[in-house]
């Protein structure tokens, strides 16, 4: 069997030379990211290059690698060996199923870590990617959680105004527990708490700003808001309306000017980014950031199933949602669809306005961390540019925000005993560092034997 084809098959994969007994840990860590993950593979037999240099004993490699997940992995992950022969060389593929128990642990040597795959390592999860696992294994949502917040000192007001605007129907309180925003209890959930008129979540955050030009510099205008999704929704679009050249003006016989945006592909992608956005990491929010030429929304939280949307096909991207509760309720209000078909809407509406041109065509891009959506201005620049740095501008990887928390506790910290708490190579973590300190976030003081770690502020 050819091994482009197997590689194909799977999502992501690790090669290893051999099997290493006496070190589990290391190959181990990367069936935990994988069971946490999407799924994935590890292909024994095949060199870090990927050239397949063969498994002596193949009964004996698959007798032990259940013996170590058996005694070093809790719960127990779902896995399938598969032996694969090419040319006359014995390897193993071990598939790993993405799990439903999550978060999956290696435990050994006195501890306990739950992995995640971050690109092409399984790094230890951080505390918030604990969270969206314990979360996942106990088949619960974020917005379904249960608060501290009393229904009764709670209104809703704004969300009442806005369904009968939308609907021409009379709201009701008891649509409060049928759409899960309340308890029986009398409780909100964290979706009641992020539609209530006083919002207590404070990362239910906007900042927007217009800005000079093509790129970052000097700002034209900026605000933040903070508190429940509809008022951030209207204040995003009162923003867009108010720092575009042209907004969307219209006229009974028409359009007075052709206007920049298409305002329901404006309207669905803020929708797209309020509601599907990672709520469980605290002290974030959604930017929005507008160009001459281009609108950037940005928002905490990758696709939830760990796609990278640039790498599918948009008119048949998964429906799968983060927060449900919260779909399902701007579904009722009209300002999403059921079906989960909005990034679609957006390149429809995008492209149904006059002067549309390919180039113009709106961008989607994410992140395991970060999603984004781009759309260009019609009256802008012909010439989009080199966008692709949009993303990660002044963004740092998660394993580069774990060092840079390691060093704040310990500042006289090395690189090798860094290598050692991430268990990734020594080399991995000098060039981390050396990034760090290229984009001004970090700075060394004295010599490598004796100096210290200064985080700057950036």
């Amino acid at each position: 069997m050819d091994l482009n084809t197997l590689i194909a098959e799977c999502t992501a994969y690790d090669f290893k030379l051999m099997l290493e007994e006496k070190k589990p840990k290391s190959w181990l860590k990367s069936i935990s990211a994988f069971a946490n993950g999407s799924g994935g593979s590890l292909f024994f037999g095949i060199d870090n290059d990927g050239i397949v240099r063969g498994l002596d004993d193949i009964q004996h490699v698959c007798e032990a690698i259940s013996t170590k997940i058996r005694d070093y992995m809790d719960p127990l992950p779902d896995v399938e060996m598969l032996p694969q022969r090419i040319g006359n060389l014995d390897i193993l593929q071990l598939k790993v199923n993405t799990g439903i128990y999550t978060p999956y642990y290696y435990v050994g040597d006195g501890q306990r870590i739950a992995f995640m795959r971050i690109g092409d390592e399984s790094l230890p999860a951080t505390a918030e990617q604990m969270v969206r696992l314990v979360l996942k294994g106990s088949n619960k949502t974020f917005d379904s959680l249960h608060t501290g917040y009393k229904t009764e000192e709670s209104s809703f007001t704004i969300l009442a105004n806005t369904f009968k605007l939308r609907t021409n129907q009379d709201w009701d309180k008891k649509y409060l527990l049928s759409f899960g925003l309340v308890t029986r209890t009398g409780y909100l959930t964290n979706a009641g708490a992020l539609f209530a008129d006083d919002c207590p979540l404070k990362q239910s955050r906007l900042y927007c700003t217009r800005w000079d030009g093509l790129e970052k510099g000097d700002a034209i205008n900026d605000a933040e808001f903070t508190g429940d999704v509809l008022m951030l929704l209207r204040e995003a679009m009162n923003f867009v309306k108010s720092n575009t050249k042209r907004g969307w003006e219209k006229l009974p016989d028409g359009r007075k000017n052709k206007p920049d945006y298409a305002e329901r592909a404006v309207l669905e992608a803020i929708v797209n980014h309020l509601i599907h956005r990672d709520y469980t990491v605290m002290g974030s929010e959604v930017h929005m950031d507008i160009y001459d030429n281009r609108l950037i929304l940005t928002s905490p939280g990758g696709m939830y199933n760990g796609a990278l949307i640039q790498d599918l096909d948009i008119s048949d991207v998964s429906s799968e949602r983060r927060n449900p509760i919260l779909a399902n309720v701007m579904a009722q209000l009209d300002y999403m669809e059921k079906r989960g078909s909005g990034l679609l809407r957006i390149y429809k509406e995008t492209k149904a306005l006059d002067g549309y041109r390919e180039e113009l065509q709106p961008i989607f891009k994410s992140t395991p961390t970060q999603f984004q959506t781009i759309i260009f201005a019609l009256s802008g620049s012909s010439n989009v540019g080199d966008i692709d740095g949009d993303i990660n501008e002044a963004k740092i990887t998660e394993r580069q925000q774990i060092i840079l928390n390691i060093i704040k506790e310990s500042p006289t910290i090395t690189g090798r005993q860094m290598s050692e708490i991430l268990s990734v190579s020594q080399r991995t973590v000098e060039r981390d560092l050396s990034y760090l300190q290229k984009h001004g976030m970090l700075k060394r003081i004295g010599k490598d034997n004796n100096g210290i770690w200064v985080i700057m502020n950036k």
